[in-house]
């Protein structure tokens, strides 16, 4: 998927999103938050206005898009861009993985990776700023937040042997 960014001047930004059918998402930001989505049929055509959001439901429906809401399939990897190159990603871990049965002082993630674990999934259960006393168990999937780098590190690191 590719994404193109261009700035309107005295407007907002525009992205423009090639879709796998060949045609176009269009998504205009306006400086004053509201946005307005296109779609673009093919490259020649032009732009069929969609929708319109205002800044605060755009943003609702972005983290429901997202799946801050609910995950509709178990993905072992998932990660949202917070900002610059800071990545808020959820990995599992696996019945194999060395971190199993461990507690995160113990296996020293944090200093190893770069990555913090911010939250604990646990079934339905979710555990918010976890202790360093926190035992790691299989099916567990742990919400890292750190640079790219930090968070592949982290996987590998959290990967089954």
């Amino acid at each position: 998927m590719t994404v193109y960014e261009s700035d309107l001047p005295g407007v907002g930004k525009k992205h423009e999103i090639d879709l796998p059918d060949g045609s176009q998402l269009v998504v205009v930001t306006h400086n004053e938050g509201r946005r307005e989505v296109f779609l673009r049929s093919s490259a020649d055509s032009d732009s069929e206005k969609l929708f319109e959001l205002t800044d605060s439901l755009a943003r609702q429906v972005g983290t429901i898009l997202e799946g801050a809401y609910f995950q509709p399939v178990k993905s072992q990897n998932l990660e949202t861009l917070l900002g610059g190159d800071t990545l808020l990603e959820w990995v599992e871990v696996e019945a194999g993985s060395p971190a199993v049965g461990r507690t995160l002082a113990e296996s020293d993630l944090r200093a190893e990776t770069g990555a913090s674990v911010i939250a604990i999934e646990r079934g339905e259960e979710v555990i918010p700023s976890p202790g360093p006393d926190r035992t790691i168990r299989a099916g567990d999937t742990l919400v890292v937040v750190g640079t790219r780098a930090n968070c592949d590190a982290f996987e590998a690191r959290v990967t089954a042997e």
